[in-house]
């Protein structure tokens, strides 16, 4: 079988695979978010930490409580780390330094999993499982639970509350992560993920040596890293790591994995506005822009130039064989289209136009679906400013499902909007005009700005993947990342909360002659452009300089 054959198969397989999950899995978050009951296993957790369930939030309480959760879930993964050695399943590795254990706990905590140590020789088995990945799944549920609130911001009218965060966080765990997660770690298992709780294995090497190869509980980890669009590796390696994804079965149930929820809140968010269609728009926008990265990624990386490249029949540089071109374009285009930031291949040795696919998924805003529940508010915020702009142009006061864009929202809609670019290009403008940051680079010219650029853009949208050539451990790159992260996740929190606050406080408006449909191809042709128009002028002088004047040397 061509490697261009198993590609198209592998995209038709996942496509029929999130088609049967798409009304189910959407339909079902749908119910876990507008239920009345309560879980007897959520009761007690509500009791435990003395939460009534039953009391509603103003967005303000709902984003005290976001943030709130998130600082302590920070101090206590930072505290799990520099404690390593006293810790049961230490390996004896010790414990972690600070400016590395405070990066790795922002990255985390805010979903982005951004790495700048080697997994298998830093951290335990106890940190892994019981920081990271119990992180896994709470910064997963935070995005699920911001998103929902968002939603209820367009549904509820004239009232100040958006529901209860802690309701949310915990039905977003036990409901909906969860069980999916247990499920496909036995497949995983199944398909030859590993998963122990030994150091590693002794093997002798063909000249008589001998050598130790690591091993780790990495199923479990693994599949709520995909299925939480985290995607921070056990291993070192990541998914290239033939522990973490040994064949193209367990590639194909990983990107099966990022995507569903992503996709599926589309039907979430149709079910719960009343009506499917508006769910569907956005869902063809969402998949648009990631076919068209896709597709120029996979072609240039199979007609890339050079001597090597053409000698070889493509760039197969820095990808295993056992994924070849085709499935390593998809799963750089689906991680950096997502805020999942998992890797099955080095992005670093992407040709110029191949790689500049994966930063500008992200640069996109990470909308192309976007990660849990950030995917979903991201699109939305991006709607309003396509109505917005609308409205300008035809000297009408905008309006989206049924709720007038005043200054209010719009301005909120800017921040969220806005927060990202600004950290991506101030981060990526100090860090190049640092003396250290020439010998951090692995190349100069074109290549290394772009080095520089993803490592801010992969941070800013709490994505977490790696350019890789770019050295990150010293004290500014571990400062100044920690701080994108952390700017890069809450400053649209609260922005988007601040909206979902003032939507809510409205009353809903009715449709009319001169309403503009905002679940047909017009609509989905507007928000489009808009999110290319927001990217392109913000970013195509850094673009230019980067991976384009690379392209075209």
């Amino acid at each position: 079988m061509s490697d261009t054959t198993a590609g198209l198969l592998q995209v038709g397989l996942l496509l029929v695979a999130l088609g049967v999950a798409y009304k189910p899995l959407g339909d079902y978050m749908a119910r876990v978010f507008s239920s009345e009951k309560h879980w007897k296993v959520e009761r007690g957790l509500y009791k435990l930490f003395r939460v009534d369930p039953n009391s509603e939030q103003r967005w303000t309480t709902y984003a005290a409580g976001v943030l709130g959760f998130s600082l302590v879930s920070i101090v206590l993964l930072y505290l799990l780390q520099r404690l390593q050695s006293l810790l049961p399943l230490d390996l004896g590795r010790g414990a972690v330094a600070p400016g590395i254990a405070f990066n790795t706990a922002v990255s985390f905590v805010t979903n982005t999993n951004w790495q700048s140590y080697t997994p298998e020789t830093t951290l335990g088995h106890f940190a892994q499982m019981a920081g990271l990945t119990v992180q896994n799944f709470l910064s997963a549920a935070v995005g699920l639970a911001v998103a929902i609130a968002l939603v209820r911001g367009f549904v509820r009218s004239k009232t100040d509350r958006l529901g209860n965060f802690w309701v949310d966080l915990t039905r977003g765990t036990i409901r909906v992560l969860l069980p999916i997660a247990f499920v496909f770690a036995i497949v995983l298992i199944s398909l030859g993920v590993v998963q122990s709780l030994k150091a590693g294995v002794a093997v002798t090497n063909p000249d008589g040596s001998g050598s130790t190869i690591a091993l780790a509980p990495a199923a479990s980890q693994e599949v709520i890293k995909e299925l939480g669009t985290n995607g921070g590796g056990i291993f070192n390696a990541n998914s290239a790591h033939p522990f973490e994804n040994p064949n193209a079965w367990t590639n194909l149930i990983e990107i099966f994995l990022i995507l569903v929820i992503p996709i599926s809140l589309t039907r979430t968010f149709g079910k719960l506005v009343g009506n499917r269609k508006q769910g569907y728009v956005l869902l063809a926008v969402m998949g648009a822009l990631q076919v068209a990265t896709m597709a120029i990624t996979w072609l240039s990386e199979a007609h890339a130039g050079g001597p090597a490249a053409l000698a070889a029949g493509g760039n197969f540089e820095g990808k295993e064989q056992r994924f070849g071109i085709s499935l390593s374009s998809i799963f750089a285009n689906i991680t950096t289209g997502t805020s999942t930031g998992a890797v099955n291949s080095w992005h670093d040795s992407f040709s110029g136009l191949g790689g500049g696919m994966p930063l500008l998924n992200m640069l996109f805003g990470e909308v192309t679906p976007g990660g849990v529940g950030t995917g979903l508010y991201g699109i939305l915020v991006m709607a309003i400013i396509a109505m917005f702009l609308a409205g300008l142009m035809v000297g009408r006061t905008p309006e989206y499902l049924g709720k007038k864009l005043g200054k209010r929202e719009v301005t909120c809609a800017a921040i969220a909007m806005l927060a990202m670019p600004t950290v991506v290009l101030l981060g990526t403008g100090a860090a190049l005009m640092m003396p250290d940051t020439a010998a951090a680079m692995t190349n100069s010219g074109p290549h290394g700005l772009s080095e520089v650029l993803y490592a801010y853009a992969s941070t800013g949208n709490n994505n977490g993947s790696a350019f890789g050539g770019l050295t990150v451990t010293n004290d500014w790159f571990e400062s100044t990342l920690g701080v994108a992260m952390l700017l890069g996740r809450y400053v649209p929190i609260l922005a988007v909360l601040c909206l979902a606050g003032s939507l809510a406080s409205q009353r809903k408006v009715p449709q009319t002659a001169g309403t503009l449909p905002t679940t047909g191809p017009l609509f989905g042709s507007m928000l489009t452009g808009t999110v290319v128009l927001v990217a392109a002028l913000t970013f195509i002088p850094a673009l230019a300089l980067g991976p384009i004047a690379e392209a075209l040397a």
